[in-house]
């Protein structure tokens, strides 16, 4: 079981890292590259959590260009529909496990599984300048979780608008890529019930019943960076959360109400296609 949950892990955290917004180059790119790197980040055990956990682990490397399938900047989804301003996707997303037994607050209570989140994305562009060095998009992604268990059970559904502007010229850092992000999450009651819910079964005197409800789930704001050498690739970012104000702020699960997270990859490019596609980020 604990290899599973390193593997989970390993996944998840590569999952965070590839969906930051990290930007890239327009223009004539391999159809495909893969590589292997890796990853350190340090992420609380659940949004609202006081404790946090640092992790070093491996992490693939994988683009993919083709006209449905891409794995990118964005993640791994599919290209259902795009137009000069409007794209239509398959989304997805990845969190890890979350063990009760090293959780105070939850102590004696049913472990977080891993959990997976797919649905589909309306992008946006708002904006972009006419060198294509600046990009302003509203992300509309709509998701569907469910844990990564044997018994798959669904918890919920998951709604996370976000501005997120693009920047290749920022004086300094001409090199780099640097990617800006923010905005409000919303869940349906399942959601919270399944993280910040208590059943009497598990209440004590420091943690009552609590049932959640759907709503307002907090703002969320995100840096990254990133550059791409010539045979290798390197990004970070830096999140903060901010739960006041969110439907379930009072659940006795939520020890803080805003946080920082953090994480840096290094991943060396081990192989890319001979075919060429033109790809406009």
């Amino acid at each position: 079981m604990k290899a599973i949950h390193r593997t989970r892990l390993a996944l998840s955290v590569a999952g965070m890292l590839a969906t930051c917004p990290l930007p890239g180059h327009a223009g004539d790119k391999p159809l495909w590259e893969v590589g292997l790197g890796v990853g350190a980040v340090s992420f609380p055990a659940y949004r609202g959590s006081d404790q946090s956990s640092q992790f070093v682990l491996p992490t693939p490397y994988v683009t993919y260009h083709g006209r449905f399938l891409k794995a990118d900047r964005q993640g791994v989804r599919g290209q259902l529909f795009e137009s000069d301003r409007v794209d239509l996707t398959i989304s997805a997303a990845l969190s890890p496990p979350a063990p009760s037994r090293r959780i105070r607050a939850r102590e004696g209570m049913p472990d977080l599984d891993a959990n997976f989140e797919v649905g589909p994305e309306l992008d946006l562009t708002l904006w972009r300048s006419a060198d294509r060095e600046r990009l302003l998009r509203l992300y509309l992604p709509l998701r569907v979780a469910h844990t990564l268990t044997r018994d798959v059970q669904n918890i919920g559904w998951v709604f996370h608008p976000k501005l997120n502007l693009d920047l290749r010229d920022v004086p300094g850092l001409e090199r780099w890529n640097v990617g800006l992000q923010a905005g409000p999450l919303f869940g349906d009651r399942r959601q919270h019930q399944y993280f910040y819910g208590v059943d009497p079964a598990f209440a004590t005197a420091e943690r009552p019943t609590y049932r959640a409800s759907g709503g307002y789930a907090g703002m969320q704001y995100l840096a990254a960076v990133s550059r791409r050498f010539d045979r290798y690739w390197i990004g970070a970012f830096l999140r903060y959360d901010n739960l006041r104000g969110a439907s379930f702020a009072d659940s006795p699960l939520v020890r803080t109400r805003d946080y920082w997270a953090g994480g840096i990859a290094v991943s060396w490019i081990l192989g890319e296609s001979s075919t060429r596609v033109s790809v406009d980020d």
